[in-house]
């Protein structure tokens, strides 16, 4: 299932030329403009590592603007570029595109979140004890 909404995704946002993560970085931004990347990389779950090279190339794609934080001078803080607001209807509305046509009717969405909520529970359990 997993590989099947990746995918799914990556048809929606390739007319945007935006990656799943890239995506995940820009709705935590739409949320709440002018985040220090630490806190984008906690929402998103990823650490500075990965998320460094994929906020560069939303930079140079000019989805985002990095800006020194005013009063602290080691912190940077991301803002969505005119780009990435101007675009963000064009963008639910491709990925709304792609939900619907998977035709989740007859479902039970809100028992599959909570199984899956409990999944991902349990292993960050077994994880943190290993």
């Amino acid at each position: 299932a997993s590989n099947g909404i990746n995918k799914m995704y990556g048809r929606a946002l390739k007319i945007f030329q935006l990656t799943f993560p890239q995506y995940l970085v820009l709705l935590a931004l739409w949320d709440n403009d002018g985040l220090p990347i630490t806190t984008i990389g906690s929402q998103v779950g990823m650490g500075i590592g990965t998320l460094n090279p994929i906020l560069k190339r939303m930079t140079e794609h000019d989805w985002i603007e990095k800006k020194q934080h005013p009063t602290d001078k080691r912190t940077m803080l991301i803002f969505l570029s005119a780009k990435a607001k101007a675009t963000k209807q064009q963008i639910n509305q491709a990925i709304l595109k792609e939900l619907t046509s998977c035709d989740f009717e007859g479902m039970d969405l809100p028992e599959l979140m909570a199984q899956l909520t409990n999944l991902q529970n349990r292993l960050d359990t077994i994880n943190q004890k290993n």
